[in-house]
């Protein structure tokens, strides 16, 4: 499966490039009470709520604080829950925002007969996970220092972190994962399902 990645460093499950050093990366201790403090957002708890209704039951231990070998803030493995890597990440927003992206993540993998060896499926929910967690909206772009004009900025972003996370994984090459973006995009992209609209 895709990861949340950081901006980001290719990984065996993330592609892109590089991301500046961390400067002072939280402990797993201090991500665990990050986490605790996350599962009472909203959007995260609306999330958890649509991943019941949908037939997949949540552990109390399905987000949990880890370190990562590899440069990647977070990711979702099916069947035992999402991985927030407490030593890429420096803030409690961020922790949050990889929880959301792989809730996502995870809803898809339970609402749908998702193929996670299937370049195209993995790209889709990668396209979800982008456009609804917030991960592309205007401010984090432009403290990533991605933002041309505000004009389509949302789509590249989407695009771009699709490409890099996707095109990291054994399984898709840079050239699969374009042209199954060009495929799915349109599905993928205005399929806003648990949400009415995109956040």
């Amino acid at each position: 499966m895709g990861d949340a990645n950081l901006g980001s460093k290719p990984s065996p499950d993330a592609g892109g490039s590089p991301p500046p050093p961390i400067s002072e990366t939280m402990t797993v201790a201090e991500c665990e009470d990050f986490i605790k403090e996350s599962l009472r957002n909203p959007t995260v708890r609306f999330l958890k709520e649509h991943l019941e209704k949908s037939g997949c039951s949540i552990g109390t231990n399905f987000v949990r604080a880890v370190n990562c070998k590899e440069r990647i803030a977070g990711r979702y493995v099916r069947g035992s829950g999402i991985d927030v890597c407490s030593n890429n990440l420096e803030f409690n927003d961020e922790v949050q925002q990889v929880i959301i992206h792989e809730l996502i993540r995870a809803y898809d993998d339970c609402r749908a007969n998702f193929d996670c060896n299937d370049c195209v499926h993995l790209t889709c929910s990668e396209i979800r996970a982008n456009q609804l967690s917030g991960d592309c909206h205007y401010k984090r772009e432009l403290l990533r220092g991605h933002v041309k004009s505000m004009k389509g900025h949302g789509q590249e972003c989407v695009k771009r972190r699709t490409l890099q996370a996707v095109a990291g994984t054994p399984l898709c090459s840079k050239i699969a994962v374009k042209d199954a973006m060009e495929a799915v995009w349109d599905t993928c992209y205005n399929d806003t399902a648990p949400f009415d609209r995109a956040p």
